[in-house]
């Protein structure tokens, strides 16, 4: 069945991991082997595996923060370095768009084209993936007046924080609500046509945007706080204002966001299986009263491998396992394909028929 993932780090994982994505999983792994790095040779995301997962289409991120929290491989000193990393990352998918490993989706007829050419293909072992250009925590973005930059620059979705605080917004780990360059960000997402992600907001920075903002608002990758506790996930309150407004909620993969109390580095991932991902599913479609609102938002090699994703999940090949798990719980085939792809396409299709750029 053919899968659309709202959260992928592939650029990310390229430039800041040093590995060659149009390798297999076992290839990189193999190249990884012996290197005294945490994560290391326990990836999961590669082309090749996209493609046998049927994962036709991702959200693919741009990752630079400016949080100050100093952490490797994501925080850099100031907004500027971060725009300079961020416009890497899009360069490296811009070669590989150049090269038919890739292609860049930036309004619904590129969208339905796409998915069109996939479907007919007979042979999708070389098929471009489609991606559609995000980006976690804005700190990349130096001005809101830069936003059109980025828009031209194929950028459709944009999230204000990721952990720390950003030039914008509070994020996971700290709290507090929007700064005055992002209440006047927000303003000029919504004159473009821009997507806001909600993912990683805390909380009154979640509440003072979505309020602000008139536009388009998905949630790439974020879980359900009444299944595991804490500021990282949506309480109820919150979901059931984003399907109120006809958003969509892609569940995550990381273990630490799917099974209460899990330590990462130290809690076994034996304990949380895929059906966890399903729990969180499930409980965004109760909430709605309809499995219109929940996605896949995996998140796989977002910092973590096999060591913090369900037991059950070797490579993303394994998405395709979530189906079955779909069918086990008593839903039905139309209510599982808006699960693994149709809530996407609905809500891109609305989403994109007010873009205009400025």
């Amino acid at each position: 069945m053919i899968v659309i993932d709202s959260h992928l780090d592939l650029a990310w994982n390229a430039l800041n991991w040093n590995r060659d994505l149009s390798l297999t999983v076992a290839e990189i792994r193999r190249l990884e082997s012996g290197m005294n790095e945490e994560h290391r040779a326990a990836n999961t995301v590669a082309f090749p595996e996209m493609r046998k997962g049927e994962v036709a289409v991702c959200l693919a991120a741009l990752l630079a923060r400016a949080s100050g929290l100093g952490e490797s491989k994501l925080d850099y000193r100031n907004q500027e370095i971060a725009h300079a990393m961020a416009q890497g990352q899009l360069a490296y998918y811009r070669v590989l768009e150049s090269r038919g490993q890739l292609r860049m989706l930036k309004d619904w007829q590129g969208l339905k084209a796409h998915l069109e050419d996939w479907e007919a293909s007979s042979d999708r072992s070389s098929a471009p993936l489609g991606f559609i250009l995000s980006m976690e925590g804005a700190d990349p973005i130096l001005s809101p007046s830069q936003v059109i930059q980025w828009w031209n620059g194929g950028l459709r979705v944009v999230s204000l924080a990721h952990y720390g605080a950003s030039a914008y917004a509070h994020g996971t780990g700290v709290s507090g609500g929007l700064t005055a360059k992002g209440a006047e960000l927000l303003k000029v997402m919504d004159d473009v046509g821009m997507v806001l992600d909600v993912s990683h907001l805390a909380d009154e920075s979640f509440w003072q945007a979505v309020e602000s903002f008139r536009g388009p608002v998905l949630a790439s990758h974020n879980n359900c706080r009444a299944l595991v506790p804490g500021a990282r996930q949506f309480s109820d309150d919150q979901i059931r204002h984003l399907v109120e407004r006809g958003s969509v909620i892609g569940v995550a993969f990381d273990a630490w966001m799917l099974y209460p109390g899990f330590v990462p580095g130290v809690t076994s991932n034996s304990v949380v299986g895929l059906d966890a991902v399903v729990d969180h599913i499930d409980h965004v479609c109760q909430l709605a009263g309809d499995a219109r609102h929940a996605a896949v938002g995996s998140d796989l090699d977002g910092g973590y491998g096999t060591e913090q994703c369900p037991h059950d999940l070797d490579t993303i090949v394994d998405v395709q396992k979530i189906p079955d798990l779909l069918r086990g719980r008593g839903y039905g085939e139309a209510d599982i394909e808006a699960v693994m792809h149709g809530n996407w396409l609905r809500f891109f299709e609305k989403a994109w028929e007010t873009q205009h750029g400025l």
